[in-house]
């Protein structure tokens, strides 16, 4: 049982799992409606110089509202609906919210799986290298949320049968609104991404793969990945994570990354260390990167952490760089 907790744990990103349970506000007739929020904040310091000062600030480290609707439309399929908010939690700020991070509509099927439209993660990044993606600030080297994804997609999850699960999505760029220049430059592109996942036991391994195009800030070329992460025993998970995407002889861009990682739970702790090596195309030097963290739940909706991450740029770009440090507090409601 813990040991399914520990692998849980390392992939909460697959279903944006929170520290604590949202709070239902309404539900009858099939109807549900709940909102999750936190609010987090705390002390950075470190990281890139290059010219500019890097000491101590007080900041917000992904302050979030959340809204999530359902409806249940007979006994099998079910409408979803959520939105999210990012606001700045350290600082008076206008607009209040300052980011409508997600935002999508979908039908729910036990038997069919979910079908998604709108603004919502990279499916690459919420399935494939979720496991990696343990840290509240830096320290997360491989693809994130945001990768051909965040805006005018369609996706669907498979239902999970014996342990496997399959994903796909589409993210298209329209031409609508843009001149005839903005077209030849542009254009008209749809980016595909897709993966798969097969958990048993203590075990979970996950494929994909995204058109990275270049106007969804790719280099036009297949972007590749993979996982694997195992729970040693009740306390101790591993795992070990590839990306990879080819040179482009125009926009460059290639590399390949390996990741390697462990957390391990105790009580109310909860502490992370991940290496990575990063081989540029572009360069003839790699980035050995590093990153860990401890975090601590005091309560079932207040947390603290503090983290440490090494992204070693200085190695590939001529810049100073310091150790980056954070240390912090956040409350779920």
């Amino acid at each position: 049982m813990f040991k399914k907790t520990i692998l849980a744990l390392a992939i909460s990103g697959l279903l944006g799992v929170s520290a604590a349970q949202a709070a239902m506000v309404y539900d009858q007739d099939g109807t549900t409606l709940d909102i999750y929020g936190r609010i987090a904040m705390g002390i950075e310091g470190g990281g890139v110089k290059n010219g500019v000062d890097n000491s101590e600030e007080f900041r917000n480290f992904g302050s979030r509202l959340r809204i999530t609707a359902g409806h249940q439309i007979n006994s099998d399929l079910r409408g979803i609906a959520r939105v999210e908010w990012r606001f700045r939690g350290d600082e008076r700020s206008s607009p209040g919210f300052d980011e409508v991070r997600t935002s999508y509509l979908g039908l729910q099927s036990q038997q069919y799986g979910t079908f998604m439209a709108g603004n919502f993660d990279s499916f690459f990044d919420n399935y494939v290298t979720t496991p990696f993606d343990v840290y509240v600030e830096r320290g997360y080297e491989f693809a994130g949320g945001g990768l051909q994804a965040r805006g005018d997609s369609l996706g669907y999850i498979s239902p999970n049968i014996d342990g496997f699960q399959a994903v796909f999505a589409a993210k298209h760029f329209s031409e609508r609104g843009l001149t005839e220049a903005q077209q030849s430059s542009e254009g008209n592109v749809i980016a595909t991404q897709g993966g798969a996942v097969y958990a048993t036991g203590p075990v979970r391994l996950a494929l994909g793969y995204v058109e990275d195009t270049v106007r969804g800030g790719g280099n036009g070329k297949v972007r590749f990945g993979g996982t694997a992460t195992f729970a040693i025993n009740d306390a101790l998970s591993a795992r070990l994570g590839y990306e990879t995407r080819s040179d482009s002889d125009e926009f460059g861009g290639g590399f390949d990354k390996v990741g390697l990682g462990a957390s391990y739970a105790i009580d109310s702790w909860r502490f992370h260390v991940d290496y990575y090596n990063i081989d540029l195309d572009s360069t003839d030097s790699d980035r050995n990167a590093w990153a860990a963290a401890a975090h601590y739940r005091l309560t079932t909706n207040f947390d603290m952490f503090v983290e440490l991450n090494d992204a070693n740029r200085d190695a590939v770009n001529d810049v100073e760089e310091d150790v980056y440090y954070a240390v912090g507090a956040r409350y779920h409601f």
